[in-house]
């Protein structure tokens, strides 16, 4: 209905609806078998973590106060461990999200003097004000601008990295998805790239990379291919859409205990924190989680080919290889931004009878827009949408717990 009032050159009408899915998931049958070899590699590595690990039913259990001599949570830091393949890891509730994450990280990590580079360019909105306050403890930022392609998107710049790096630089930062940004995001064979020219230079600088949006998209994690330390949120990709809070950190031991000590206090570090009855459910999410990521590839995959075929620019193509959770779609049109934000939050499950409409959010410097009738609050693995208000009015459509629910919401939009 929505494409209809549009008018659009090219846009498919209510009859041609069955025609243009039936026409995409045939278009779409080598891309879907692709992904369904990703979903048993990640299922693999999975469940191989959770048998060398002899997870038991009294992993489920939780203590209070301090935490102390929590089974469940060290169980769960040792199989995050191992799937990330890396020294340690700490798996915790108290992670308020993925920017949380990235900051305990950043003050864990760097001190003062020590100097930043952001590799993909300008990074996600929520960390610029994390980056001033960096600045104001006396740390070094600078970031490599993207290479600009024209009417496609924009790319990382990894030619020009070798010339930004210095004896200063402590840390790089590498954020795999593309943020709200017009460009591509990472893959893994990219980002290997990356941290072969970094640690050529200076194998001692720390390889950051933001892994939000990323989790067993590929068959491999960016700490596979050399990363010192990656972090995510639970209520994205590896909470399988049930953990409704929460974070992780993966990498070498020496950086994720800073890290650590940045969530909780020296001392403390990984060693506390109560887990709140959340060790189940972290455990089972993570259990779900490959096939969950396989439904929202399968999603974003046909979103992007429904979009396209319909005249509008996309980002990733139909058919591309998935890095992330997320495609991005060019309207150029605020009407029809908010038109397609309403019609997603009118089909969701949770608080459908709601109207998005933008507004200023702590973290972001434009109004945004944000459509998720989502079980958890701001779980991006669930079906929705959002969008800085500002030109060309990108769309970032990402989630999708069941393919079918992807269907139905389309089905809304473009019959």
């Amino acid at each position: 209905m929505i494409i209809k009032e549009q008018n659009r050159e090219g846009n498919v009408g209510v009859h041609q609806w069955c025609t243009l899915i039936e026409e995409s998931e045939a278009y779409l049958t080598s891309h879907f078998k692709y992904l369904d070899e990703i979903e048993q590699i990640n299922f693999n590595k999975v469940l191989k973590a959770f048998i060398k690990n002899q997870v038991g039913e009294q992993h489920f259990g939780w203590v209070t106060g301090y935490g102390h001599d929590d089974l469940g949570r060290a169980k769960i830091d040792q199989i995050f461990a191992q799937i990330f393949n890396t020294e340690a890891a700490v798996v915790r509730p108290h992670f308020v999200s993925g920017t949380h994450a990235i900051s305990c990280c950043f003050f864990g990590c760097l001190r003062p003097g020590d100097e930043l580079i952001s590799i993909a360019g300008e990074p996600y909105d929520t960390l610029h004000p994390i980056i001033k306050s960096l600045n104001e403890f006396g740390i070094i930022y600078k970031e490599i601008p993207l290479v600009e392609a024209g009417l496609k998107p924009a790319f990382a710049n990894i030619d020009a990295i070798s010339g930004y790096l210095s004896q200063k630089t402590k840390m790089v930062f590498i954020q795999r998805s593309k943020g709200y940004h017009w460009r591509r995001s990472l893959t893994i064979a990219e980002i290997e790239k990356i941290i072969l020219l970094v640690k050529n230079f200076n194998k001692d600088i720390i390889c950051f990379v933001d892994n939000c949006f990323g989790e067993f998209t590929e068959d491999r994690e960016p700490t596979d291919v050399g990363a010192d330390i990656t972090c995510g949120s639970l209520i994205k990709n590896l909470g399988g859409g049930i953990v409704p809070a929460g974070g992780y950190i993966a990498g070498k031991k020496k950086y994720v205990h800073m890290a650590a000590e940045r969530l909780t206090a020296p001392g403390i570090g990984e060693k506390g924190g109560c887990m709140f009855d959340m060790s189940r459910l972290i455990l089972q999410g993570l259990f779900f989680a490959p096939h969950i990521i396989n439904q929202v590839l399968k999603g974003i995959s046909l979103t992007s080919y429904v979009f396209q075929k319909s005249g509008y620019e996309v980002n990733p193509k139909p058919d591309e290889i998935k890095t992330d959770i997320v495609v991005s779609i060019k309207l150029n049109d605020k009407a029809f931004l908010e038109n397609i934000c309403k019609a997603v939050q009118a089909n969701s499950p949770v608080n459908n009878y709601l109207t998005p409409i933008p507004c200023k959010l702590p973290g972001y410097e434009d109004e945004v827009i944000m459509a998720g009738g989502t079980f958890i609050e701001g779980s991006t693995i669930e079906l929705s949408c959002d969008a800085p208000i500002r030109e060309p009015y990108i769309l970032y459509w990402q989630g999708g717990l069941n393919y079918l629910h992807t269907k139905f919401v389309l089905s809304k939009i473009f019959s």
